[in-house]
């Protein structure tokens, strides 16, 4: 009685690559943005004429424990900048998580990017939104002393509540150069992140 040939396991390992093979797609077209679709149109606007992070002594930074902070030791990367009450409302919850999520977005490039909160007055930060947002970094300043840099030396003696819309981006350079609108759309500003980084030479 002769023995029955052996079964190929090609088939089966071909059935098991095919139904991978979208999987491993997906995961590498996700950890490398500059290949996702781009609108030809950025979404934030650009500030004109852009303005350098002025020196610590300037801004007044401290962290929340208190200690000196100055923003020009993130230069060299891409920061994600929101300003808005230690209480953080909803409206600042949204820019944090927006901010947040651009970030991770980023795939192999997060290491590129950088968040920091400002915080106008000496409210205590939700125990929530410190665990919600870890990572980004939290400092304290007076609106007074951000008003000149974000909004611009004309805007220097007027209302704090401008501060409060917008989500900006300062270059690696360590120079104010984007702004979203109030309300920004997640997506959208994840995108403009994403085409700065593939177009950058810096950072």
């Amino acid at each position: 009685m002769s023995t029955p040939p052996k079964r190929s396991i090609t088939p089966l390992v071909l059935v098991f690559l095919c139904a991978l093979a979208p999987i491993v797609a997906a995961f590498v077209v996700y950890f490398n943005p500059q290949w996702w679709p781009q609108d030809a149109k950025n979404y934030g606007a650009l500030v004109e004429p852009q303005r350098p992070v002025p020196e610590a002594a300037a801004l007044g930074l401290t962290t929340l424990d208190g200690k000196p902070f100055d923003l020009r030791s993130l230069n060299g990367k891409w920061v994600l900048l929101s300003v808005d009450q230690g209480a953080c409302p909803e409206s600042c919850a949204r820019k944090l998580f927006v901010a947040r999520n651009s970030h991770a977005a980023q795939g192999k490039n997060v290491d590129r990017v950088a968040r920091v909160w400002i915080i106008t007055d000496d409210a205590p930060v939700p125990d929530k939104v410190l665990n919600a947002y870890q990572g980004t970094v939290m400092v304290r300043a007076r609106p007074d002393a951000l008003r000149p840099f974000l909004l611009g030396t004309e805007a220097a003696g007027g209302d704090a509540s401008a501060l409060l819309g917008p989500i900006w981006v300062v270059d690696p350079l360590g120079n104010l150069m984007l702004r979203f609108p109030d309300n920004a759309d997640g997506v959208s500003v994840r995108k403009d992140i994403s085409r700065l980084l593939y177009n950058s030479r810096i950072g």
